[in-house]
């Protein structure tokens, strides 16, 4: 059992029980369920925050450069994305075009808001239950950001099957793939123990 009379340290994030690993442990099991448990960085909310940055300064780019070449019959097209959104819906692939408006536009600014908010209040102690489904919410969003790059791959697998079509990926495409990365990144350096650790802290105190 961890020592009662020191503040515990980390939180099980199985069944939220609260002990004192070896500080020198990477990782420790849980005294009462058992399970492996990492033992977080306490520089996580601070990589969180700089992945987080990063990802938003890709995340402007990625919107404005083009995202790919589509070649037709000799005629090239270049479009970004926000561009490509409007073409789909202009011609009436409503269900595509607000998939890819969510997965590519809407979804990444609202999970980089969540990480900005979650890496600069972690250690304040306040609004845990909050955080903590914010936390969730970006863990849930975070399966589909690559949604719209599944369905451009199966869009060039469709254009090329024809033999006067080809489709090019333009920067715009490059700049996505690593506001996904970084902001994957971002997601995954954040330990949710955190919160309720500095939570404890304060009601103890």
């Amino acid at each position: 059992m961890a020592n009662s009379a020191e503040k515990p340290r980390h939180i099980c994030r199985i069944c939220g029980f609260p002990q004192n690993p070896n500080r020198n442990e990477r990782s420790f099991i849980c005294e009462r369920c058992g399970s492996k448990n990492k033992v977080y960085s306490p520089m996580s909310e601070r990589l969180t925050f700089a992945f987080s940055l990063t990802a938003l300064i890709f995340y402007f780019p990625a919107n404005m450069f083009p995202f790919m070449t589509l070649e037709l019959y000799g005629n090239r097209q270049s479009a970004t994305v926000w561009g490509g959104v409007v073409q789909l819906m202009d011609k009436g692939h409503w269900p595509i075009g607000l998939v890819v408006f969510l997965a590519s536009i809407v979804i990444p600014l609202i999970k980089l808001a969540i990480l900005f908010y979650l890496s600069l209040t972690a250690k304040n102690g306040k609004h845990t239950k909050l955080k903590t489904q914010l936390y969730l919410i970006v863990e849930v969003i975070g399966r589909w950001s690559m949604l719209d790059i599944f369905l451009l791959a199966v869009l060039v697998a469709v254009v090329k099957l024809g033999s006067w079509t080809n489709v090019e990926p333009e920067p715009g495409a490059l700049m996505f793939a690593l506001v996904v990365i970084f902001t994957m990144m971002a997601s995954a350096y954040f330990k949710p123990e955190i919160l309720w650790e500095n939570h404890k802290e304060q009601e103890g105190g």
